[in-house]
């Protein structure tokens, strides 16, 4: 059995994710799983439970705009989708900034990035002291999990779960914000057209 943590837990949690250790919680779109970022153990131990294969990298996780930056190279298409719509339901994939640990993007020279939706992430983000790494809560190739007993029989080596519910029950919109034109890599929650009319409207006269 899992235990399971409330939202006034979260000092508990971030001990657990400090120690290397990989949590569920709810965000927006689905449940997730999470490390931190900041520990090739804690990624590794990520990769175990979810049974990913290493050459796909995790997306990451910030509490804010300032966070993604001092991981990814933020320029002016990107930063119009983080003022329209984060936080929201949207994984933005951006050039990773060439000093951050190769693990960390499994040495791709993108990285997919997405921001807290919620004060208890949040908080979660700023007690670890680390972006996490954000992924479903589900094994590599499966249905994505929708309740907390789904969470513990697809990942039985837990170290907790943040109890919670969600609220789109899809995954997020993922752009590639790295090609000269938006790409969707996946449709999600926000649609191309609201992506490409907040890519219009913004423009600088």
């Amino acid at each position: 059995m899992i235990k399971r943590y409330k939202k006034n837990e979260i000092d508990e949690l971030a001990d657990i994710l400090k120690r290397d250790g990989v949590i569920s919680v709810p965000t927006d779109t689905v449940y997730g799983i999470c490390a931190q970022m900041n520990s090739v153990k804690a990624y590794n131990k990520l990769r175990e439970i979810k049974k990913r294969s290493s050459t796909k990298p995790f997306p990451i996780m910030c509490e804010n705009k300032n966070q993604i930056q001092d991981i990814a190279i933020v320029d002016e298409k990107s930063e119009k989708l983080i003022h329209a719509f984060m936080p929201g339901p949207i994984t933005l994939v951006l050039k990773r900034k060439s000093e951050i640990p190769t693990y960390i993007t499994n040495g791709k020279t993108t990285i997919a990035v997405r921001m807290a939706t919620s004060e208890v992430l949040k908080e979660l983000i700023r007690k670890t002291a680390s972006p996490l790494f954000m992924t479903s809560a589900n094994q590599a190739g499966e249905a994505i999990c929708t309740n907390l007993d789904e969470i513990e029989k697809a990942c039985p080596t837990l170290d907790g779960i943040l109890e919670g519910s969600i609220f789109f029950n899809q995954g997020s919109t993922i752009i590639d914000c790295t090609l000269d034109e938006v790409k969707i890599l996946r449709e999600g929650p926000i649609s191309i057209e609201q992506i490409k009319e907040a890519i219009k409207k913004n423009l600088k006269p």
